[in-house]
């Protein structure tokens, strides 16, 4: 874990000192690892007076560590990335419901929870090899699963969240029993075990390791917006596909937080999470981490981002893909999908 040391300071003394809950302070638990955040962070504290005082971490030792400060936590804020683990925060009772029109204004339903606000969405897309690989062969993820492409898929870990997302996603649209059906062909077109991250399956399907793989789109972005000369040529070698386009659309996740029912702060909290939602703060995320804002009508000027066209976006509530994460991970066990 990651100790911003102004943080250890500030939350100790302000749990001695409960007179000073008052002062113009926020204190942020993210797990949002990203240095583009900085700016992020630094224009609110210049518009509102508020200094941050962050702890960045690993989102279950976050979770572990506010669980274990109790009432007496310096938390206002957690932030983090999937929908899963802003669920598991709910389900451990960490966050309290925010009542806020602009917030209820400015995020789609669909996006949001009563808890928890998403500010920034990724899509799941399709990466191929334009050698080994025909674009029409890979349209849905269902796709991934076809025979024709027998030892030439490669994955991350079946564990992560961020495609027991994707499966919790394929449950909640066409049934467990489909879905199951979609994992054991999609284990069994393995070109090898799953390892790494995305940027890793990437970089294996244009070396030509494996001919086809999803990745979550700012990962792709980031590719685009290489200065590295080797990383624009490997992305040459790779086609894009938004899947699922004729049916519910490309499955998306998001990053995004809540304020605790223990903030200490909690005036502050809800501020904080209202900038997230401004014009300015939706557009930090698109540029700096090549995320799309939440807030539907914010403009981005990413031309990575823009260089993948558009799209249509599966509007499944964000709620949903937590409810089935245990039955995502129990299909991929059962399927082999390490």
């Amino acid at each position: 874990m990651k100790l911003m040391p102004v943080l250890f300071a500030a939350a100790t003394f302000s749990i001695l000192n409960p007179a000073l809950a008052d002062e113009k302070i926020l204190n942020l638990y993210s797990a949002r690892h990203y240095q583009t955040d900085e700016a992020l962070y630094a224009n609110f504290t210049q518009q509102t007076g508020i200094k941050i005082n962050r702890i960045e971490g690993k989102e279950d030792e976050l979770l572990e560590r506010i669980k274990n400060e109790g009432a007496n936590s310096p938390a206002d804020i957690f932030l983090t990335v999937d929908a899963a683990r802003l669920a598991k925060a709910h389900e451990l009772g960490l966050f309290s419901p925010v009542s806020s029109k602009l917030l209820e204004s400015r995020i789609p339903a669909h996006l949001r929870t009563d808890d928890w606000f998403s500010f920034s969405t990724r899509a799941r897309v399709i990466v191929y090899n334009k050698v080994a690989v025909k674009p029409e062969e890979v349209q849905n993820y269902a796709d991934l699963a076809n025979p024709r492409l027998k030892g030439k898929l490669c994955s991350r870990s079946g564990s992560h969240p961020y495609n027991l997302s994707l499966m919790a996603a394929l449950i909640a649209h066409q049934g467990e029993a489909k879905a199951e059906e979609i994992a054991r062909g999609m284990v069994s077109n393995f070109a090898r075990a799953p390892k790494g991250g995305d940027t890793d399956q990437i970089k294996a399907v244009a070396a030509g390791e494996c001919g086809v793989t999803i990745s979550n789109t700012y990962y792709v972005a980031r590719l685009l917006r290489s200065t590295k000369m080797d990383e624009l040529k490997m992305m040459e070698k790779v086609g894009i596909i938004w899947p699922d386009q004729a049916g519910n659309g490309a499955h998306i996740n998001v990053s995004g937080g809540g304020v605790l029912k223990t903030a200490p702060h909690r005036e502050a909290a809800v501020q904080f999470l209202e900038y997230l939602a401004s014009d300015q703060a939706q557009r930090y995320f698109a540029d700096g981490n090549n995320e799309w804002p939440a807030v539907e009508s914010v403009k981005v000027a990413n031309p990575a981002l823009e260089s993948l066209g558009k799209f249509k976006a599966d509007k499944l509530p964000v709620k949903n893909l937590a409810m089935y994460q245990t039955k995502a991970q129990m299909i991929f066990d059962r399927a082999g999908f390490k």
